[in-house]
């Protein structure tokens, strides 16, 4: 079940990493500002996240976690289908319509996921799959790179994003193939869980899970969206349009590697502590790395920007591995699809209102940008220090 995720996570990911990587210079070629890129991209987020509360709810209620994974993943078809839009409105919409689609099917698909990794551990379970999901993350980018340079240099072409676009109705066929292969073998994925023995969780919502999504919520909204470092390189003529997709798949290739060692040790540090909640130790990363990150991916020099995207992935792999497994550790099997609801709205918020603002201050003044931001990720160490104390009561 884990490998077969992970292969439909590589399909996924080419098919919308390798549009996000594009999509921000896409809308610039169609007359958007940087606020209108904030917009949407930050809105795409927000109600992606926002509909997962609602979505993970009656996926634990009606016990039709295949059902919201199917369904969720159909909406993939709205990236290929950005290669019929002519205007930045439509083109929105589309954007928009693919992150709904992600929040419909993001807390079903984890709560299957979290069955198959308690046999192998969490950490490293979720680490698996996000390896074979940044693949194709570095993949769908690549298409894009190759493609724009097999047309020749110079500035790309509203057409040329839609012939881009046009390509990835080949990865979202076979997804949804392989997505109806692994639900006919695994029908019933709680039987993976249910002779694993461990410590039984309460069948409500804790007090760390609260900690958790506080602190998670406050470095997430002082976190870069990736679309306004692309902004930055596209309207400062920083890098060529073919480049852009290559620097974000050298992000994807990173939070690869990064999670696999994430995961490994957020294992490793629940049992050398013996306590089932220490994984989220490792959180302290975050906000360690993401201070300094707007310093370099917002410089005008190549070789900055390269170790911020660099950085970029780091905090990434950090954020995909360590939020999804340490889930499944603090929340029973009853609630928790509804936990990855409600945690994922609040991230979702978080991403919505950082996105909208950085737009909005990289239009008034990178320099505010940069300063805001290093301010957000100091203010989310004390919390930090807080949900430690609370996960060493736990032990």
């Amino acid at each position: 079940m884990i490998l077969l995720f992970g292969l439909i996570s590589l399909l996924g990911d080419m098919v919308y990493e390798g549009a996000r990587g594009v999509n921000a210079p896409y809308l610039e070629t169609l007359g958007a500002s940087a606020a209108i890129v904030g917009l949407v991209v930050g809105l795409g987020e927000l109600l992606g996240y926002l509909i997962r509360l609602v979505s993970g709810y009656f996926s634990d209620k009606t016990r039709s976690h295949w059902f919201f994974t199917i369904f969720g993943y159909s909406f993939l078809m709205a990236i290929p289908l950005l290669s019929l839009t002519g205007i930045w409105q439509f083109a929105a919409i589309f954007m928009v319509l693919e992150r709904i689609g992600k929040g419909i099917r993001s807390p079903a698909k984890d709560t299957i996921l979290s069955q198959a990794t308690k046999q192998v551990g969490t950490g490293f379970g979720f680490a698996i799959v996000e390896f074979l999901d940044q693949i194709g993350a570095t993949i769908g980018p690549l298409i894009f790179t190759f493609f724009f340079m097999s047309i020749g240099p110079g500035d790309k072409s509203v057409a040329d994003y839609q012939d881009g676009y046009n390509l990835m109705w080949f990865p979202f066929v076979v997804l949804m193939m392989v997505l109806f292969t692994a639900f006919f073998m695994v029908r019933n994925p709680g039987e993976l869980e249910k002779d694993v023995v461990k410590k039984p969780l309460p069948d409500r919502i804790t007090p760390t899970f609260w900690l958790y999504c506080l602190f998670t919520f406050i470095t997430t909204l002082g976190f870069l969206n990736f679309a306004i470092i692309g902004y930055h390189l596209k309207s400062n003529a920083i890098v060529s349009d073919a480049k852009i997709p290559l620097l974000y798949a050298l992000a994807m290739a990173v939070d690869a590697v990064i999670g696999l060692v994430i995961g490994k040790w957020y294992d490793r540090i629940k049992v050398r502590l013996n306590n089932e909640r220490a994984g989220l130790l490792l959180l302290i990363i975050l906000p360690l790395l993401t201070a300094p990150l707007p310093l370099f991916t917002l410089s005008y020099h190549i070789n900055y920007i390269i170790i911020g995207v660099v950085i970029w992935g780091i905090v990434m792999g950090t954020h995909e591995t360590i939020m999804k497994a340490g889930i499944a550790d603090i929340t029973s099997v009853k609630k928790r699809g509804t936990g990855y609801g409600i945690f994922s709205m609040s991230y979702g918020i978080a991403l919505f209102l950082g996105s909208a603002m950085a737009g909005f201050l990289y239009d008034f003044s990178v320099n505010l940008l940069i300063i805001v931001m290093i301010l957000i990720q100091l203010a989310a160490i004390p919390f930090f220090i807080i949900l430690k104390m609370k996960i060493n009561q736990n032990n």
